[in-house]
């Protein structure tokens, strides 16, 4: 019948059309949550800068601070964008959809109307006995009353459908309006913060003509600077080798470098790596303000700087969180960087550097999430950053290759 057909090709159309409003509403979740983590670093960086106004901080301070603001921003005008697009989209998406669904139901209707039209002609008792009578058989009756019966629960479910298609239809209809008002109100939002942009780049500049008039003492300040954060690598390296050391003591080896595995060390290292790319990120929020490997200075960018893991600043208060289960290797002081945890998973290791209060010991069993310590907050410039590494035995990895959309 070709009721029946175009029912089919409302069922597939419908069936992809949801998947792939599936896949935007996903899509349109993660850019959201990027967008507010992004709005909260702008806002984070905001504070910190109207805190810090009668210290006596140098310009390069401030220009980097600035420079993250600016970095920041114009992450969110293209996560902004990129929502507005989606929903452009969506939009565009809906309005096809509606269409097609209108005359769809057009056509439902009027195949509904024909059958309730010859439904009502043969409808008097007569007409269904004298249909029956005339069969040439008991099998023919039979399979004549089936019909019957079918025909009938044929018509009432082609109601049902075009009373849902039009609740559909309805439901359409209301996104559609929600999904334009939140468009617009992506345009507005991005006007404003663009209008911030430009603001920040202008007070970036100005600042910028004093570090260049300077830039060799500024270029001095960045080596120095450096060489803090080489000296705290190399403890957090001896601590590793120690701690290797140690463990492999109990099993009679002098290795120095790698870690003698148990198997259910193995089975440990197995798991840890079987997530990489999915850990959770060590603090509740935070933005990366230094990353992986060496790179040019943000703001000097004669000078090259170097990071054995990443710098993430957080809210003050913050707290470092174990990113996977494993067991405490090490708790210690290091000089110039408050204190370090070091977790072991296997012959996987992370390490959460610059905490002010630790709330684990060396040989605690620790669970994914499970809260390490407080990171501290520096006096100087205020900020509140968690040193994070993460080492397979003695070599450091890139921690954005292993913590989820880092």
């Amino acid at each position: 019948m070709k009721l029946r057909k175009l029912c089919s090709i409302v069922f597939i159309i419908g069936f992809a059309l949801g998947s792939l409003s599936a896949t935007a509403q996903t899509t349109r979740e993660k850019l959201e949550r990027k967008r507010v983590e992004l709005r909260n670093e702008i806002r984070r960086i905001n504070k910190l800068r109207s805190s810090n106004k009668d210290k006596q901080r140098s310009v390069l301070s401030q220009v980097e601070d600035l420079d993250q603001q600016i970095r920041s921003t114009e992450n969110l005008i293209k996560v902004t964008n990129q929502q507005a697009n989606l929903l452009t989209n969506q939009i565009s998406a809906n309005t096809n959809k509606i269409s097609r669904l209108r005359k769809e139901l057009e056509e439902l209707k009027e195949d509904y109307a024909q059958m309730i039209e010859k439904s009502y002609k043969s409808k008097s008792s007569q007409s269904r006995i004298m249909f029956l009578m005339s069969s040439e058989s008991f099998l023919q009756a039979y399979k004549r009353l089936q019909y019957m019966k079918q025909y009938t629960n044929y018509r009432q479910q082609q109601g049902e459908t075009i009373k849902k298609n039009t609740e559909k239809l309805q439901e359409l209809n209301k996104d559609l309006v929600n999904q334009k008002e939140a468009k617009d109100k992506l345009i507005a939002e991005n006007r404003e913060t663009r209008a911030q942009l430009r603001r920040n780049k202008k007070a970036q500049q100005e600042l910028m003509q004093d570090i260049r008039s300077k830039e060799g003492e500024f270029a001095s300040q960045i080596r120095q600077k450096q060489q803090e954060i080489d000296k705290i690598n190399r403890q957090i390296e001896k601590m590793i080798r120690e701690s290797i050391a140690k463990s492999n003591e109990k099993t009679g080896s002098t290795e120095r470098n790698v870690y003698k595995l148990t198997p259910e060390a193995k089975a440990l290292a197995a798991d840890f790596a079987k997530n990489k790319g999915r850990l959770p990120w060590p603090v509740r929020s935070g933005v990366v303000t230094s990353r992986f490997g060496r790179q040019p200075h943000p703001v000097v960018k004669s000078i090259s700087i170097n990071n054995n893991g990443v710098n993430i600043d957080t809210d003050p208060g913050g707290k470092a969180r174990a990113v996977f289960s494993g067991t405490v290797s090490e708790v210690q002081v290091l000089k110039g960087a408050n204190k370090a945890v070091m977790v072991r998973h296997g012959d996987y290791i992370t390490i959460y550097d610059n905490l002010d209060n630790v709330y684990v010991r060396r040989g605690d069993v620790v669970n994914t999430g499970q809260e390490l310590g407080e990171v501290a907050t520096s006096r100087t410039t205020g900020k509140t950053t968690l040193h994070f590494l993460v080492y397979k035995n003695m070599q450091k990895m890139n921690p954005a290759d292993w913590i989820l959309e880092m």
